[in-house]
């Protein structure tokens, strides 16, 4: 283990050393962190997440007019909802391009990475020309839990960025020594416990696929999803996958193009029990939901384009593998 430790890391700093011709090679932590899920506001997005969906929901803040609500998972991934709370609310870069692309309505154009090599890989990305951000740091400057860093031009068609916490940040937990509290706003009625995948859509999915991959985010796996009308590139990341996706015939990934262009399609989340997350979603929507074979395995898709912009497919969770190992079609 020791050998595979010092190899690990030398291969590492040799990928830095070589960045202006080499991808950056990202650490086996890296995963998928989190969306921006914007509703039409934060009271019809906390509803439709609540009491249709069944998951339980934390509360924020609102600082300048837009209000931040949370959804965390057991695997330390997490939904952070958005709404418009004024008529002039104030918007941070990001903010203002996702709300011009989605003309006010519900949706998601952002998601973000996290790694606890963010010094390694802003610099590994910018000696291969990204447009990066400098770090920015919250939630204040006494004590900040949170660095990132984005671009100023977005590489992929959707905006992304990459994020690490410091060891001792426990959001929504206001004892941390309190076990119990932590565990429990981690709970969900549905049963949900995991990030999995997250749905890209544009018009040119090997585009997505030719950045991830000079990212350092290879190894893709063509993927059909007949359930969405897509098809495209599942790409692992850590034990989570980042699914590069276009339009194939009609279905919901060529409506959603048609109505709204790029953004993120959907997302997949591992739950501990399918059927009790089934009837929750059916009782929520009136109506009855069938299963099918997904790239996680038995699945069901939320009626939610109408209420979120965006698919949730819940799936049983997975024990093992490449998070795109059952991807090939």
């Amino acid at each position: 283990m020791r050998l595979l430790s010092y190899v690990s890391a030398w291969l590492l700093c040799l990928g830095v050393a070589q960045a202006a011709t080499t991808a950056p090679t990202p650490p086996a932590i890296t995963r998928l962190d989190h969306i921006l899920l914007w509703g039409r506001g934060i009271d019809q997005v906390t509803s439709v997440m609540s009491v249709k969906l069944g998951f339980q929901v934390r509360p924020g803040r609102d600082p300048g007019g837009v209000a931040n609500r949370y959804i965390r998972f057991s695997d330390s991934s997490f939904i952070e909802l958005l709404g418009i709370t004024r008529p002039d609310p104030t918007f941070d870069p990001g903010m203002k391009q996702d709300q011009q692309a989605l003309k006010g309505g519900p949706g998601s154009r952002t998601f973000g990475f996290r790694t606890s090599s963010l010094d390694t890989l802003h610099q590994a990305l910018q000696g291969l020309h990204y447009a990066v951000t400098p770090f920015f740091s919250g939630p204040d400057s006494a004590k900040p839990g949170w660095r990132l860093f984005a671009f100023d031009r977005a590489p992929l068609s959707s905006n992304t960025f990459f994020i690490d916490y410091a060891a001792d940040y426990a959001p929504d937990q206001f004892e941390p020594g309190n076990a119990d509290d932590y565990r429990v706003t981690r709970e969900h009625p549905n049963g949900a416990r995991e990030l999995s995948s997250i749905w890209l859509v544009s018009g040119d999915a090997e585009a997505d696929r030719r950045e991830l991959e000079k990212m350092g985010f290879g190894h893709a796996v063509p993927v059909k999803l007949p359930a969405l009308g897509a098809k495209g590139f599942c790409v692992p990341v850590g034990p989570t996958a980042l699914l590069a996706l276009q339009p194939d015939g009609t279905g919901i990934a060529q409506q959603v193009m048609a109505s709204g262009g790029p953004r993120i399609l959907g997302l997949s989340l591992g739950v501990a029990d399918l059927g009790r997350a089934q009837r929750w979603v059916e009782r929520g929507y009136e109506r009855a939901l069938t299963t099918y074979p997904g790239l996680s395995g038995e699945s069901f898709l939320a009626p939610t384009q109408d209420d979120l912009g965006l698919s949730i497919e819940f799936h049983a969770i997975r024990q093992g593998g490449s998070p795109c190992s059952s991807a090939a079609p």
